[in-house]
């Protein structure tokens, strides 16, 4: 059954408050500003698919604001995917502003602020979803939020066919099969997050394995050095410091988890080199590690012995 919110039935001098509490009720908590002096009808008609809703809503002329104020008031992690049918949207998130024209569809976060414009009588469809439900990094995310995410590219376009049959059966579904096409869309929106970051990557594919195996080269040659950071190699190769992570990420690593292990293992290495063992502190300090004790948890952690067991049970082999 569907849930309806309408101020059909509302008195024009309460429809604002009422309006008001539809929004924060059915998304989360927003400040509304209506544009109308004497607002006209406005509806919100709701399915429930799983942890899927999907809303469809029209109204007049208004303004809606997610601000820190809103955002400390209730921890309300969701993503809500917006489908333009009438009227255009101006959506500004993450630094960026974009117009949401009919036929395009964007996405907003719940956990950062955002504000929604609509300056004319506008109908949309909203699919809102649980932030944890979707896997994909957070910083990958923000790139897509406030951006036209229909821009005629394949995946966008089988991304875009699905939701709007969705929406329009969305009433008819049981509940089983609405919790599996609810998976299905938290699938196809990682799939289409995932292929604009692609084509947004700053390098070809070849581009990008030369300048990882240049910087891996360059790390080796660096180990030694305690302030061996992201900021300063990226500063080195001339590229950002979100590029560089991204590198990374295809080797299912971070580039400072790398640069640990490839410090652990010289220090593995040169703790079983002589009979006599050089000290721990020593081997640590020589491959960058500026704390004895963090050297000797991260190296248990490693491999399940301290340092000094290691070295015990190591020279004898030697």
């Amino acid at each position: 059954m569907p849930f309806v919110l309408t101020t059909s039935s509302i008195p024009v001098p309460d429809r604002a408050e009422f309006w008001h509490d539809a929004v924060a009720t059915t998304f989360v908590p927003l400040d509304v500003d209506l544009h109308e002096e004497k607002p006209s009808t406005a509806t919100i008609t709701s399915h429930q698919l799983g942890t899927l809703q999907v809303s469809q809503v029209t109204a007049g002329p208004q303004t809606v604001v997610r601000s820190r104020r809103m955002i400390a008031r209730r921890n309300a992690e969701y993503l809500t995917l917006t489908m333009q049918h009438r009227g255009t949207a101006r959506l500004e998130q993450d630094g960026r502003t974009v117009l949401v024209r009919p036929g395009e569809f964007s996405l907003r976060d719940s956990r950062r602020p955002y504000t929604k414009e609509l300056t004319e009588e506008f109908g949309f469809t909203a699919l809102q979803m649980p932030r944890a439900l979707l896997d994909v990094a957070d910083n990958d995310l923000q790139t897509l939020t406030a951006t036209v995410l229909s821009d005629g590219s394949p995946c966008a376009a089988v991304v875009a066919t699905y939701l709007q049959s969705l929406a329009r059966i969305a009433g008819d579904l049981t509940p089983g099969v609405g919790n599996r096409l609810a998976a299905t869309t938290c699938d196809l929106l990682a799939v289409l997050i995932q292929e604009r970051k692609e084509r947004s990557a700053p390098e070809a594919p070849e581009a990008a394995r030369a300048m990882l195996a240049r910087i891996k080269d360059y790390l080796m040659k660096h180990l030694p050095d305690p302030d061996l950071s992201p900021e300063a190699i990226a500063a080195a190769h001339h590229i950002s410091l979100r590029y560089l992570h991204k590198l990374f990420e295809h080797e299912e690593t971070t580039v400072s988890r790398w640069i640990r292990r490839r410090r652990l293992d010289m220090c593995r290495r040169d703790l079983a080199r002589t009979p006599s063992g050089p000290k721990v502190a020593a081997v640590a300090q020589r491959w960058g590690f500026v704390s004895p004790s963090h050297f000797s948890r991260v190296f248990r952690a490693a491999y399940g012995m301290s340092p000094r067991e290691w070295q015990a049970a190591a020279l004898p082999r030697a």
